[in-house]
């Protein structure tokens, strides 16, 4: 049995729910073939992700409208309506981290995919994200998971050492670029799932 001493949690998707379609079914009044279509076409995964990575909002959001000049009110409501893109705390998840800093048997921190810009909402938002002993943030490193670069960031950071830590995240993508580099790996789904997984290691809440 592995050593665990460091939980690494992902936020968008582990502990914050949030989903540009909060949005979109509003902007495009409940059509969600449109709204895919726009996602896979214009506001792309992609895209986003590279404001994740530093890119900044504001030169994104002009590319996006230069290209495509008859979705400019849909381009510019992605970052204008950002914060009703938050959903809510995924409560079962926070349990799970305020038992896991109560036990003072763990370092934990989190590593997430976040601009730096709309990063400082979240802060406001959600105190539990002033739990963590520190919070490595994308957009402020100028580089994104699944790249290796920031999983190095963030084990030089916190001092922590790849095999006795596990990282929580619910992109598959993300997780097997960790496990490349010998951290433990847990997909994310849901709260009471995520019990069982950290049992696997030893872990008991």
């Amino acid at each position: 049995m592995k050593q665990i001493d460091t939980i690494i949690f992902d936020l968008g998707g582990v502990l914050i729910d949030w989903n540009p379609e909060y949005v979109f079914l509003d902007v495009f009044n409940g059509d969600r073939q449109k709204m895919r279509w726009f996602f896979d076409t214009i506001c792309t995964h992609d895209w986003n992700e590279n404001q994740d990575a530093g890119y900044p909002i504001s030169q994104a959001t002009e590319d996006l409208v230069l290209r495509f000049p008859d979705y400019e009110t849909e381009i510019r409501a992605f970052y204008g309506r950002w914060e009703d893109m938050l959903g809510g705390a995924i409560h079962g998840t926070v349990d799970i981290l305020e038992k896991l800093i109560a036990s003072k048997k763990y370092k934990v921190v989190a590593l997430t995919n976040w601009s730096h810009e709309t990063f400082p909402i979240a802060l406001d938002r959600f105190e539990f994200l002033h739990w963590f002993e520190g919070i490595l943030v994308s957009g402020v490193e100028k580089t994104r998971k699944p790249f290796e670069e920031i999983y190095h960031l963030t084990l030089n950071r916190f001092d922590i050492k790849a095999e006795n830590a596990v990282f929580i995240d619910d992109n598959l993508r993300n997780i097997e670029a960790a496990n490349r580099l010998n951290i433990n790996g847990i997909h994310f789904k849901n709260p009471d799932l995520l019990l069982e997984q950290l049992k696997a290691y030893n872990i008991h809440l």
